[in-house]
């Protein structure tokens, strides 16, 4: 089977997605970017590839044990995917408390040791969990969240002879380390781990085999996104963000003529016509105030994680009137806020409407609000955002129909992807 990738590198995540020859999505795979780009996009083409051969279980294990089958295998092997990482994760702090202050050691080594297990336990009771809590898709947030909550537990022990920032500062240290370098997630290494774990029936290890054996050769590749020109092809299999994102969202929903994309670094207004063709765009210029960035340090300054701000956002009673989405002073703005006696959930409705209406203003300059409208990138997927967006496009252009695919952070590798698509066509 030939398939067709396009990878979307973005300033905070990297998305791949990989198609057949029929143009249907085979996997789509995204990672965090933060801290090393060329390997985030040799990571999320893996993961997408890994959701591709999920992709060809799909039929074959439905068939013998039904979808919920299917389910569960997919989950262990996310399991073995985490346990792989907090092991990598675990010598890196290992090395570090080595490094440190004799008298230091054994109280770190054992506070940490401590810390792992219990997330290890944790991940062992998510995964027997029918109905987990909702949590970050990335590594780093879900390992830092759990790592951060029971580090300060394991400071409060009497006598732990630890203090919570220290434990802290190693997992800082060493995350950035664990980023940066490959950790072997592949889906031969663990997929016989996930059946292990699962007890799945033979008919299922059989589907299994014809999924590791089965030939995805890759006719074309295109990248896109904020590092573009970090990806390592010719620049004739490099397409801009705003093309993509056009043709993207037109596959997604084939009468939109606007579409919105706010990411971590930029927002782009775009106006396509029925093919997908871009006819005008207007960006952000100068910084990311108003993007997923801004909206990320927010989370940071709140000790929260960036999942959780729409849904707290959207317990607001009064929202706060901002008149600032400047990234630089976001921790001082919010710090006095705070305060003044402001309740963090105004604040964050606050927040989310002032995004929204640097977004409105590009959409304005680009050409206004056509129907069909689509909203695309990160901050598609928080609920508060996509709240203040349906009232400020009702307010100022009427009804107007707005898409927002569950897939909607995937639009700009989905694109590149088809512009990969029409090439090994030609």
């Amino acid at each position: 089977m030939t398939c067709v990738v396009g990878i979307d590198l973005g300033s905070t995540t990297t998305k791949a997605v990989v198609l057949d020859e029929r143009g249907e999505v085979l996997g789509r795979g995204i990672t965090n970017s933060r801290s090393n780009y060329d390997l985030a996009a040799e990571l999320a083409r893996t993961e997408a590839f890994i959701s591709a051969r999920f992709r060809l279980l799909e039929r074959e294990v439905e068939r013998v044990g039904g979808p919920e089958t299917l389910a569960r295998l997919l989950r262990a092997f996310r399991l073995e995917q985490m346990f792989i990482q907090l092991a990598t994760l675990g010598s890196k702090i290992e090395a570090e408390i080595g490094r440190g202050a004799p008298g230091q050691r054994d109280a770190l080594a054992a506070a940490v040791a401590r810390v792992f297990a219990r997330i290890r336990a944790e991940e062992e009771l998510r995964f027997e969990d029918p109905h987990p809590p909702e949590r970050s898709d990335f590594f780093r947030d879900a390992a830092g969240s759990a790592y951060a909550r029971l580090a300060e537990e394991a400071a409060q022990v009497p006598g732990a002879g630890v203090t919570f920032d220290r434990l802290l500062g190693l997992y800082d240290q060493c995350i950035v380390q664990v980023e940066n370098e490959p950790v072997e997630l592949g889906f031969r290494e663990n997929i016989g781990k996930a059946l292990d774990r699962t007890g799945q029936m033979p008919g299922v290890r059989a589907a299994v085999d014809a999924a590791l054996t089965a030939d995805l050769g890759v006719s074309a590749t295109v990248g896109t996104g904020y590092g573009r020109a970090r990806l390592p092809f010719p620049k004739e299999q490099i397409r801009s963000e705003i093309l993509c994102h056009g043709l993207g969202a037109h596959v997604l929903f084939p009468a939109t003529r606007t579409v919105l994309d706010i990411g971590g670094q930029d927002t782009k207004a775009i106006q396509v016509d029925g093919s997908g063709i871009v006819t005008s765009f207007q960006m952000n210029d100068r910084c990311a105030a108003g993007c997923g960035r801004y909206l990320g340090y927010i989370a940071d300054e709140m000790n929260m994680g960036l999942h959780e701000l729409g849904p707290l956002a959207l317990e607001s009673r009064r929202p706060v009137k901002i008149s600032s989405t400047c990234t630089v002073f976001a921790g001082a703005e919010l710090r006095e806020r705070l305060s003044l006696g402001e309740r963090r959930e105004d604040i964050l409705a606050g927040l989310h409407r002032a995004v929204i209406l640097r977004a409105m203003s590009l959409l304005a300059r680009s050409g206004g609000i056509a129907d069909e409208f689509t909203f695309t990138g990160g901050v598609a997927r928080n609920p508060a955002a996509v709240r203040a967006l349906e009232g400020l496009v009702a307010e100022n252009y009427g009804a107007r129909r707005i898409n927002i695919s569950a897939d909607s952070i995937y639009t700009g590798a989905l694109g590149a992807a088809h512009f990969a698509l029409r090439g090994a066509a030609a």
